[in-house]
């Protein structure tokens, strides 16, 4: 009597994560816009409605660094906020 498996002959075909999924950032490329979004959100009882400019940020940085497709902020329920300087450029002005 055999011992041996006999394995499904089907390979393994990657496919693209589905809309939504994206790398981890595993160099911290967007760790500040991460815990500043976070800040936010322990400081407003975690509504994320008072939070958005952050939520922005965050994703632009991810959008930057390639850790997410890009998409235009419209898609993404930003379009009252695109008239809007994000966070970062306020601080940077004087």
């Amino acid at each position: 009597m055999s011992t041996a498996m006999n394995f499904s002959s089907k390979s393994f075909r990657p496919r693209a994560p589905d809309k939504g999924s994206f790398p981890l950032d595993h160099f911290g490329e967007c760790k500040a816009f991460k815990e500043k979004f976070m800040k936010c959100l322990k400081g407003n009882s975690y509504d994320n409605s008072m939070c958005r400019l952050q939520s922005k940020d965050y994703l632009e940085c991810r959008m930057d660094n390639q850790l997410m497709a890009k998409e235009p902020l419209e898609k993404l329920g930003f379009k009252d906020l695109m008239d809007k300087p994000s966070q970062e450029n306020k601080e940077a002005k004087p």
